[in-house]
């Protein structure tokens, strides 16, 4: 089944974001053999190079190594995965103060709601 994408950012971005969270989550282990580009490109409904494109991100933040043509292999530097884990909350925690000062939600009353959401959940 094809990936689902948004209209609002580059798609090798979103490609890059959703290996990103992969990576972060797991799915792919540290150490770990990473899909070959045109699988990946298959698997997303995207073209080749776009995939390329969107690894080639991942590179360059350490989290992908490659290996001449054997192909690429998550990192096994586990600082580096800290690091882009850091950067992905920091990340969402941006978007969301960004949402809700445009729907007039101030901070406070943001963290207040998030307390509160929290505290009912099972």
């Amino acid at each position: 089944m094809a990936w689902k994408f948004e209209g609002n950012s580059p798609l090798t971005v979103q490609i890059a974001d959703r290996l990103r969270r992969d990576i972060i989550d797991g799915v792919y282990p540290m150490g770990s053999d990473f899909p070959a580009v045109r699988a990946l490109a298959y698997e997303a409904a995207v073209n080749p190079n776009t995939m390329q494109k969107a690894l080639v991100i991942l590179e360059s933040e350490g989290l992908l190594i490659t290996h001449g043509t054997t192909g690429r292999v998550v990192t096994t530097d586990a600082e580096v995965i800290s690091l882009a884990r850091v950067r992905v909350r920091e990340d969402f925690v941006k978007k969301t103060v960004n949402e809700a000062l445009l729907l007039g939600i101030e901070p406070e009353q943001l963290c207040e709601d998030i307390r509160r959401y929290c505290d009912n959940q099972p």
